[in-house]
């Protein structure tokens, strides 16, 4: 329909638009609406024994700055800003959010901008022109805004709306979790380089005390009082702790080359240092409450996948709906380009279309089942991370306590094995025993050095997995007292040489 503008078609244009803005607000949005699934966990882990808090403790962010180590810090920091895989999740939450300002824009009209112009010549054969008139050349020039709008009566609009906003959180909470694995993987990566230094300056001290015996073997050799047998057995520990040493090495480079990689500089060099000087993180409290799950950003990911599908099933089901959409365009036309703004020169256009399916062989039930059972597949993979995540800060809370105890226990190795070797090196030297006696317990007090470095790091990656379970750590009274205790046994660390 064309016909000059007056005020009386824009009145009635406009209360058929707020009667529609009514009926589209007051409508019901098709489709299930979230609910969060029941959780089937216990209150508190398996590993503690008493009852949970009432309260949730917080969560620490940064719980790597718990080790007081710069350099770790520091590390961390960079790959933050520079690993691959982290950016490249900082990148899908911008696509996310794109997708989501588009769903979120569907709920407004697009009005465009229209202009035209043309010429055309008439047929005198099908459409002859009066007598009088002996122009058969039309000019037609045109200018209009023009919109066309879908009515959200059926929440389609809005379903859709809340899945690509649920899955906007989905993308920022899966951004979250690279985070927490690359800062785990820089953690362990580190206590790998720190316990190779750790190893790699006790072997140095076995090499430095093998050369010494090696000495004094060729000493008592020369002075008749030792067999060429002990001379050879002495070269061959001096050659098996200089090996240990070059695998130490080769160790500590693939560590190094390792942090480079996940903080995105390829020549990194970190300075040598020592796993015994870390002081240990906090020791969580008894009765852990499991809901601390909740700050798991996977465990987020996952709930918000889950919401997502369940907003699909209502886009789905609106298809079976009929779907109204209204158009409308305002403008001018005329044949002369002088005469296109004035006011008689006024055409406006106002329609409703309404479609809905009747026969579609079941297209439509089709997509609404797809959408049911991916919702299913959500809910089951929901379940599944909740689950995997509490048996892995069970596992965590196993391992941080039973490496505790093995620590001290390879502290009281280390001191055995320590005043085993000065008693057989002073029997040797004093020629009450013979040289295996020393070989023996040289073997001993380096191995049990080195078990020792190796019982630190397993509990120190403990903690690290802890951190990584929870999602974080945890701020409550008990952190200054653990703390302190961690101090404790800081400071009891076997610092002994080994002899060796």
């Amino acid at each position: 329909m064309s016909r000059p503008a007056s005020h009386a078609p824009f009145a009635l244009s406009q209360g058929l638009v707020a009667t529609l803005t009514l009926l589209a607000l007051a409508g019901c949005a098709v489709g299930p609406d979230y609910k969060r699934p029941e959780a089937t966990l216990p209150e508190a882990y398996v590993a503690t024994a008493e009852a949970a808090p009432a309260a949730q403790a917080p969560v620490e962010k940064e719980w790597w700055k718990l080790f007081q180590d710069a350099t770790l810090n520091d590390l961390v920091r960079q790959a933050q800003e520079h690993n691959h895989d982290l950016l490249l999740a900082v990148a899908q939450v911008e696509e996310a959010e794109g997708v989501a300002r588009e769903a979120g824009a569907a709920f407004f009209p697009q009005i465009d901008a229209n202009a035209s112009g043309g010429r055309n010549e008439i047929s005198m054969k099908t459409d002859p022109l009066p007598a009088a008139n002996t122009q058969r050349l039309r000019d037609s020039r045109k200018a209009s805004l023009s919109t066309s709008f879908e009515i959200d009566v059926w929440g389609k609009l809005r379903r859709a709306n809340e899945a690509a906003r649920a899955q906007l959180l989905s993308s920022r909470y899966a951004r979250d979790t690279v985070e927490l694995s690359v800062a785990s993987l820089v953690t362990n990566a580190y206590l790998t380089l720190r316990a190779a230094d750790a190893d790699l300056a006790l072997t140095r001290d076995t090499v430095t005390t093998r050369e010494k015996a090696l000495d004094i073997v060729k000493s008592k050799q020369e002075a008749g009082s030792a067999s060429p047998l002990d001379l050879h057995q002495a070269e061959s520990t001096l050659a098996t702790a200089q090996a240990q040493a070059a695998s130490l090495r080769r160790q500590r480079a693939v560590a190094e080359t390792q942090l480079a990689l996940l903080t995105g500089k390829p020549d990194l060099k970190i300075a040598a240092g020592d796993l015994r000087q870390l002081p240990l993180p906090p020791v969580p409290p008894a009765g852990l409450p499991s809901s601390l799950l909740e700050a798991r950003p996977d465990i987020r990911q996952a709930e918000e996948t889950l919401v997502a599908a369940n907003a699909k099933i209502g886009v789905a089901k609106a298809a079976l709906y009929p779907s109204l959409s209204l158009t409308g365009s305002l403008g001018s036309e005329s044949a002369a380009l002088t005469n296109l703004f004035t006011s008689a020169a006024g055409a406006w256009s106002l329609g409703l279309a309404a479609t809905m399916p009747i026969f579609d062989f079941g297209r439509n039930a089709a997509r609404i089942d797809q959408a049911t059972a991916k919702q299913k597949q959500a809910l089951i993979s929901y379940q599944k991370t909740v689950q995997t995540a509490f048996k892995e800060v069970n596992d965590a809370l196993v391992g941080l306590r039973e490496n505790g105890e093995g620590e001290r226990a390879q502290e009281k190795r280390v001191q055995a094995t320590q005043k085993t070797l000065e008693l057989a090196q002073l029997r040797y030297e004093a020629g009450y025993s013979a040289f295996l006696e020393v070989l023996d317990a040289q073997r001993s007090a380096n191995d049990a050095l080195l078990d020792y470095v190796s019982t630190r790091q397993a509990r120190l990656t403990s903690a690290v997995d802890l951190f990584k379970a929870l999602g974080g750590g945890w701020k409550d009274d008990f952190k200054a007292e653990s703390l302190k205790n961690s101090g404790n046994d800081q400071a009891a660390a076997p610092v002994a040489k080994a002899g060796q």
